[in-house]
């Protein structure tokens, strides 16, 4: 397998059935963990920036001359929305120097928000979406990432902050 597929493919998650989306967004999880123990936020913000850049570049080597210009296993897109969304939730874990894990309702947030925006494609996210390029198929799920990211936030907000939680 060439370095692009599996990158592309996030070792290839994207290749399993059904829903390579989903399977690529629950693959980034583990990773997202090690990545926060390893070197808390700023670990997971470099490694997303690097998912992008790595994951455009591979995206336009794996859909070079193909009719289809998102092919659904191709999933880096999925795994840099998917960090992207979680950024609050390590960022909080960081700060408040608690585990990762004990933040676990914001992971099921991030995962359901982003799930939600990354199918849905509202606003400006679909409007990536039909880009057809390698640079839409990423930026669409940034973007799903980024309102992920928010929804995170506020919930953490009203949970913490409102209910005193």
């Amino acid at each position: 397998m060439r370095a692009t597929r599996i990158i592309a493919t996030f070792f290839g998650a994207g290749l399993l059935r059904p829903a390579p989306g989903t399977w690529g967004t629950l693959a980034a999880l583990p990773v997202a963990w090690a990545l926060h123990v390893l070197g808390g936020f700023w670990l997971l913000a470099l490694a997303t920036i690097l998912a992008f850049a790595i994951g455009w570049w591979a995206t336009q080597v794996e859909t070079a001359g193909l009719s289809d210009p998102d092919p659904s296993e191709i999933v880096i897109d999925e795994v840099a929305g998917m960090w992207l969304a979680l950024w609050p939730v390590s960022l909080g874990a960081m700060l408040q120097s608690v585990p990762i894990t004990a933040l676990w309702p914001g992971w099921v947030v991030a995962f359901l928000a982003f799930r939600a925006f990354d199918i849905w494609k509202p606003g400006p996210v679909g409007l990536a979406d039909r880009m057809h390029t390698p640079l839409g198929v990423m930026l669409d799920d940034i973007i799903a990432g980024a309102m992920a990211a928010m929804v995170v936030a506020v919930a953490a907000v009203f949970a913490h902050g409102m209910m005193g939680l």
